[in-house]
C-alpha cells in the first residue's frame, strides 16, 4: 500500500473542501435547516407523529440521508472528474499507485466530508426538535456505509461524465427524487399497498429505513434487508470500478 500517495490525494481533496466551505458545508446545513422549519411547521401541524415519533423528529434521519447521498456522490464525482478535465489524471495513472489506492484517496475524502456534514446536520437538528438515538453504533455504521457506497457511485459518475453538465444529471434528476420518494418525509406504510410495493423498488428506501431504525427502532423494512441492500450496492460499485481500471474505460481515452 502506497500510503503517502493515498494521503496526498486525501489531503488535497480535504483542502478543497475548506477552500470552498461556504458551498461545501454552510450551504447544505442552511438548506437542511429550512427543511426543518418548513416541513416541521407546515406538515408537523397536521401530522403530529408517525410510529410514536413526533413528525419533526421523524424526518431527521431522512434529511441527514438526503444530504449524505447528494454530497457523497457530488464530492466524489467532481473529485475524479476535475483531474480528467485538466489532464492531470494521466500523471496520477502513471504514478506508482494502484487503481484501488486512487479510489481509496478520492472516495475516502468524499466519504469523510459527507460524514462530517451529516454529523453537523445531526447536531443542528437538536436545535429544532427533541430526538433520540436508540442504536448509536448502528447509526454510525449506516452513516459510514452510505457515505462510502455513494462516494463509490459518485466516482463512477465522475469517470463516466464528459462534461460538467453530466455531473449534475444523476444527483439532480435521479438521486434527489429517489431520496424524496424513499421515505425521507413519510413512512411508506402510509401509502396504498400498490405504491408500497412500488416504493420497495427504490434502493434509497432501504438506506433511509435502516438509518431511521438506528434512531427510533422503527423502520419500513427489516434492518437485515436494509443492511444487505446497502452492502450489495457497495459491492456492485466496487466491481464496476475494478472493471474500469482493468479496461481503462473513460480513463485512457
Amino acid at each position: 500500500m502506497n500510503y503517502p500517495a493515498v494521503a496526498a490525494i486525501f489531503r488535497f481533496e480535504m483542502a478543497r473542501t475548506f477552500r470552498t466551505i461556504m458551498q461545501s458545508v454552510i450551504s447544505p446545513v442552511i438548506s437542511t435547516s429550512l427543511y426543518f422549519v418548513v416541513f416541521g411547521a407546515a406538515i408537523g401541524s397536521r401530522i403530529t407523529e408517525i410510529d410514536g415519533v413526533s413528525y419533526g423528529a421523524f424526518i431527521v434521519p431522512g434529511l441527514i440521508m438526503l444530504s449524505l447521498l447528494t454530497q457523497s456522490l457530488t464530492n466524489a464525482s467532481f473529485g475524479i472528474y476535475f483531474p480528467k478535465f485538466t489532464g492531470t489524471i494521466y500523471e496520477i495513472l502513471s504514478a506508482p499507485i494502484s487503481g484501488m489506492e486512487i479510489v481509496l484517496g478520492y472516495v475516502g475524502a468524499a466519504a469523510t466530508k459527507s460524514v462530517m456534514l451529516g454529523l453537523i446536520i445531526l447536531a443542528t437538528a437538536t436545535l429544532f426538535v427533541d430526538m433520540r438515538i436508540e442504536h448509536p453504533v448502528w447509526m454510525i455504521v449506516f452513516l459510514l456505509l452510505t457515505a462510502i457506497t455513494f462516494a463509490l457511485f459518485g466516482f463512477i459518475i465522475g469517470i463516466w461524465a464528459d462534461g460538467f453538465e453530466k455531473l449534475q444529471v444523476v444527483p439532480l434528476l435521479i438521486v434527489t427524487p429517489l431520496a424524496f420518494l424513499g421515505g425521507s418525509f413519510y413512512s411508506i406504510r402510509m401509502l396504498p399497498e400498490f405504491w408500497q410495493n412500488v416504493s420497495l423498488l427504490n434502493p434509497v428506501v432501504y438506506l433511509i429505513s435502516g438509518f431511521r431504525w438506528a434512531f427510533y427502532g422503527t423502520s419500513d423494512v427489516s434492518i437485515g434487508i436494509s443492511l444487505a441492500m446497502t452492502l450489495a450496492f457497495m459491492v456492485a460499485s466496487l466491481l464496476v470500478i475494478a472493471w474500469i481500471f482493468r479496461t481503462g474505460w473513460r480513463l485512457k481515452s
